[in-house]
């Protein structure tokens, strides 16, 4: 029965959970903050959603008008350098097996605006889930130990201790994994631009920002990003295209074996084949917003399983994440 249930509700958990995520984040960084100034929690989580909002607001204001260019000359740009990458195809020795590829975006299309409505009301749900997410974010990390106290109380005493120890590894390895997580997406966001930007493919800096975003979804992100940069840089040269491909697989290669282990060593060595199968098997049973948030519940559903299971239940304390 709770499973069913949580199987029904289970838009509303995930909802929840990237509450969490939100709180999380918010509640690090007002930590942080608190080591240089000595204020209260409630007046450094102001102080933090205040810098976050001004840092936002900034951002558009110096760079909104830039970026929405940016956007529209990829709306307008991408047509042309699919029919560019459509020809060079026909040109090479795939040429009559790729007659039929028109033919089929053209059936594609025409049932993507067939369900039209359904997709704008699905991205309208989703709009309203990420502000219920901030909303909720905010509130739990105004009082932590409220919602952390009332969690623990639906428990048996004897297993509270465990429950509240395992809480805080993962509410520790979640934070750690966040900030290494968008020091990465700035890291790659920015070399992104800048070596599309060298090799001339056009909007480089909203291919930038794209790859940055979706770089919060590992292995998955980066591959979509890379699918306009490389059809952009066909409406230059296919040398620039291959270029484009370069960069992205040369990218990938440094945070794979840089950016990756640095920001596991701070939080959990999670084995890539368990994300890259858990992004799948999230995705599939939770749509785009599990996808979305599949690497951090992932992460979290790891710490828990090495405390609650293979710590306590199978008594092997050297699986054990450590609490700092």
């Amino acid at each position: 029965g709770l499973a069913l249930l949580a199987w029904q509700l289970s838009e509303l958990l995930l909802v929840v959970f990237g509450a969490v995520v939100v709180g999380v984040l918010l509640h690090g960084l007002a930590s942080a903050l608190r080591k240089w100034l000595p204020v209260p929690e409630w007046a450094a989580l102001g102080l933090v959603i205040l810098l976050l909002v001004l840092i936002l607001s900034s951002i558009v204001l110096l760079f909104g008008a830039e970026v929405a260019a940016q956007i529209d000359a990829f709306r307008t740009t991408l047509p042309a350098a699919w029919n560019k990458f459509h020809a060079w195809l026909q040109s090479g020795p795939l040429g009559p097996q790729i007659e039929s590829i028109p033919d089929q975006l053209r059936d594609g299309a025409s049932t993507l605006a067939t369900h039209a409505g359904a997709i704008v009301l699905s991205a309208g749900g989703g709009i309203t889930d990420a502000v219920l997410m901030i909303v909720g974010g905010v509130y739990l990390a105004a009082q932590p130990k409220l919602y952390r106290r009332g969690l623990l109380r639906l428990l048996p005493r004897d297993r509270r201790d465990v429950a509240d120890e395992a809480l805080a590894a993962s509410g520790q390895v979640l934070r750690a994994w966040l900030g290494g997580q968008f020091l990465a997406m700035l890291v790659i966001g920015s070399l992104t631009g800048l070596g599309l930007w060298l090799l001339g493919v056009p909007v480089a800096l909203g291919i930038g920002l794209l790859t940055a975003l979706l770089d919060f979804i590992p292995i998955v992100g980066p591959i979509v990003a890379a699918v306009p940069a490389v059809l952009l840089g066909f409406t230059v040269s296919p040398q620039v295209a291959l270029g484009a491909l370069l960069v992205f697989v040369v990218l990938q290669q440094i945070e794979g074996h840089v950016l990756q282990p640095l920001i596991q060593a701070r939080a959990v060595d999670l084995p890539p084949a368990l994300l890259l199968f858990s992004l799948f098997g999230i995705g599939v049973l939770f749509g785009p917003m599990g996808v979305v948030l599949a690497a951090p519940l992932t992460v979290v559903i790891y710490v828990l399983v090495k405390h609650l299971y293979v710590h306590h239940a199978l008594d092997d304390p050297d699986d054990a994440v450590p609490v700092a």
